[in-house]
């Protein structure tokens, strides 16, 4: 999940909540996938139509898919995005929460080549909160065409870095920093672009919420644009290229009071442990 900095699509599980007609979905699931090999309805809620079908096995987890899409409301049919009106697809690795659920399930089950409209309920979607131009609690429509797709990063595996002996500093603003391992490279300043990866997670219980590690791919920011949070802004700019070290963030420096609903809690401070790869 890249909550770090927020894409249309970030990655945001918002669990589904269940009712009194999920048996009666369920029955009508069966019943589509064996009347209609055009149209699938999953156990979600997802219903996936295959407009135009490709060629070839669909995606694995972590496969770099390449897909043009056009986005509407279900309830009005007004366009709220389009890759197709801006002329270039996006990629993402999927399967490791780049993207909302109804895209993480729904991409999945195309062949390259496939066009197919995903119609996604809410809860698959941005949920009670909306985002942007789409309303709280929207089902969403997305006509989405799977280009292509490769094989994307490797995951490394990351042990949680020990602070165990090392001297934790604390700035005026209650960032806490340890750095593990000193880098011989310089510090970055206001403008450079910095290559790291990262590992993030709840001070207060030790759970994972994000990690540039699982997904084999580092993250790049450019240092003083406010791509992240003021606490990775701060954080950054202390350390040297090739440096490992452990970022202690307040909730004051990361998403304060409000948290970031389905990922992290309200006044949460968070930790980091990064890996400064390089400075540009």
């Amino acid at each position: 999940m890249k909550i770090l900095f927020i894409p249309l699509f970030a990655l945001v599980s918002i669990a589904a909540s269940c009712n009194s007609s999920a048996a009666d979905s369920d029955e009508s699931a069966n019943d589509s996938i064996s009347n209609s090999e055009a149209q699938i309805i999953s156990e979600s809620g997802l219903i996936v139509e295959i407009l135009e079908k490709g060629n070839g096995p669909t995606p694995s987890q972590g496969d770099l898919v390449k897909v043009h899409y056009t986005g509407t409301l279900k309830s009005t049919g007004e366009k709220f995005d389009s890759s197709v009106d801006r002329g270039e697809p996006i990629e993402f690795p999927i399967g490791v929460g780049r993207v909302i659920q109804g895209w993480e399930e729904g991409i999945s089950q195309l062949n390259r080549g496939s066009k197919a409209r995903l119609i996604i309920p809410a809860n698959m979607a941005y949920g009670a909160k909306g985002k942007g131009t789409i309303p709280p609690n929207s089902d969403l429509i997305f006509e989405v065409e799977l280009i292509d797709f490769k094989e994307g990063p490797k995951p490394i595996v990351h042990e949680v870095f020990s602070t165990e002996g090392k001297t934790v500093n604390k700035t005026a603003t209650g960032l806490e920093y340890c750095v593990i391992d000193e880098g011989k490279g310089p510090k970055p300043i206001a403008g450079d672009v910095v290559t790291v990866h990262y590992y993030g997670y709840l001070k207060a219980s030790g759970d994972k919420f994000d990690s540039s590690f699982e997904r084999g791919e580092p993250f790049k920011v450019s240092l003083g644009a406010r791509q992240v949070i003021p606490g990775w802004e701060e954080g950054l700019a202390l350390l040297n290229e090739g440096s490992k070290a452990t970022l202690i963030i307040p909730y004051s420096l990361a998403y304060g009071d409000q948290g970031y609903p389905g990922v992290i809690p309200p006044k949460a401070d968070l930790v980091f442990d990064v890996q400064i790869m390089k400075i540009n």
